[in-house]
């Protein structure tokens, strides 16, 4: 009896994941500007086995399958710039002394259900308190709560004074969390620089992030103004790059934004002032732009309502449409541009509301899809992963009832969401086979 049990726990007699199939009438693979038509994504466990044409596979009649033949299938998307344990029906900075960390940890919990809900499988989180971000992608990845792959910053390195520091407050105010907050994002001089990078490498980052210039969800500093000297900067990007990480730079000033290039960042967040020698630097450095132009909108509308502050309101006004601008300058110019969005600044969910301003500002529909599928996953480092509709890759996979390609406001509504071979809403498929039950289901 004892061998017999042995044998039936051995590894070798494991379960074999099933196989499910997507009928695809149009696929978008993440890499071409066109569709492959009529299509069927074999699927092994939480990864893709092959994307083969219709007719050269032969589907089991009893076996399980997605039929999305009138629908447009990509891979799921990617949103490199979000800050999921951020609020966008609040901006009174009353709540920067009311608020402990639970309560973004607990706005994370929703927020990331409601981004991978609309189609965006994978992010990048770019700044929260420490370590909400490394603490969150290791609940979703355990099963133990739903939301997308998540690439997880600390909170943005800052110098004293700068974006990410508490400005224009009497002497004696201070905000207090543990871990202590300002341990792990205030620092002056390159060795205090290196000191905080190495500490959030410490507690499980994925990517740093730093502050090159000023910003404009901030009090007392100018979106223009540059932040950290180039030295302070590369000291960042020297510990992070021999450690694996990547480096992303918050940077609207023209200044910054070539400070942080030449100090060797992988990306340059917003890169709302850019000029030409910019441009040039990040063209030849191979930087990445990821820059936020849908949030104007919000900021400038619904935000005002939640109490933004007058003079964010001032600071949106002044570099807004510049920012809309500059993105259209780099397009032209061949920049590099992955998908980003700031999400948090405005509400979750509708990251898909960007597709249509990276269009209107000179991108072609494959472009943008593309920055926010096999660009972004470069960028992020995850390229045989997520991405793309390819062999080896995971079951990420989102559809469209339109045609993107035609109007990309379409992806403003995703109506079917795998993850990792897991439904998580399906509002398209039609009924053919065993349909896998969703992911709440198992």
């Amino acid at each position: 009896m004892a061998v017999l049990l042995a044998v039936l726990a051995s590894p070798s007699r494991a379960e074999t994941p099933p196989t499910v199939y997507i009928k695809a009438g149009r696929l978008f693979d993440g890499t071409a500007d066109e569709y492959r038509r009529n299509v069927v994504v074999v699927i092994a466990g939480e990864r893709i086995k092959e994307v083969v044409s219709a007719d050269a596979v032969k589907i089991p009649p009893d076996a399980q399958v997605i039929d999305l033949s009138q629908a447009t299938v990509l891979p799921g998307l990617i949103d490199c710039h979000t800050h999921l344990g951020g609020r966008a029906d609040r901006f009174d900075e009353i709540y920067k002394f009311k608020d402990t960390p639970h309560h973004s940890a607990f706005a994370a919990v929703k927020n990331a259900r409601t981004t991978l809900e609309a189609g965006f499988t994978t992010v990048r989180d770019v700044g929260s308190r420490p370590f909400l971000a490394v603490d969150l992608r290791d609940a979703i990845n355990d099963g133990f709560l739903p939301g997308p792959r998540v690439v997880a910053s600390g909170p943005g390195i800052s110098m004293t004074g700068g974006h990410g520091d508490l400005n224009r407050y009497a002497p004696q105010v201070h905000v207090s969390t543990f871990p202590v907050e300002r341990d792990f994002k205030i620092a002056d001089g390159p060795d205090q620089v290196r000191q905080v990078t190495r500490a959030q490498i410490k507690h499980g980052v994925d990517v740093i992030k730093v502050h090159a210039s000023g910003g404009v969800m901030s009090r007392g500093d100018a979106p223009g103004a540059p932040q950290f000297t180039v030295h302070e900067l590369r000291a960042a990007v020297e510990e992070a790059h021999a450690a694996g990480r990547k480096v992303a730079a918050h940077a609207h000033g023209a200044q910054g934004i070539k400070n942080a290039v030449v100090a060797g960042v992988d990306s340059i967040e917003h890169g709302s002032l850019i000029d030409d020698e910019g441009i040039q630097l990040m063209l030849k450095h191979g930087t990445w732009l990821v820059a936020d132009i849908y949030n104007d909108d919000y900021l400038l509308g619904k935000a005002i309502e939640f109490k933004l502050s007058q003079e964010s309101i001032d600071k949106e006004r002044m570099i807004g449409q510049t920012q809309r601008d500059n993105f259209a300058r780099c397009v032209k110019a061949g920049v590099k541009i992955a998908f980003g969005t700031d999400a948090g600044v405005y509400p979750h969910g509708d990251n898909g509301k960007q597709f249509f301003y990276m269009v209107k500002y000179g991108q072609t529909p494959a472009q943008a899809i593309r920055s926010a599928t096999a660009n972004a996953a470069e960028l992020i480092g995850r390229p045989n992963d997520v991405g793309r509709l390819a062999p080896g890759l995971y079951a990420d996979v989102i559809a469209v009832a339109g045609d993107p390609l035609a109007d990309v406001r379409v992806l403003e509504k995703v109506g079917f969401v795998m993850k990792g071979g897991a439904v998580v809403k399906n509002e398209l498929a039609a009924p053919s086979g065993r349909v896998p039950p969703t992911a709440e289901a198992r």
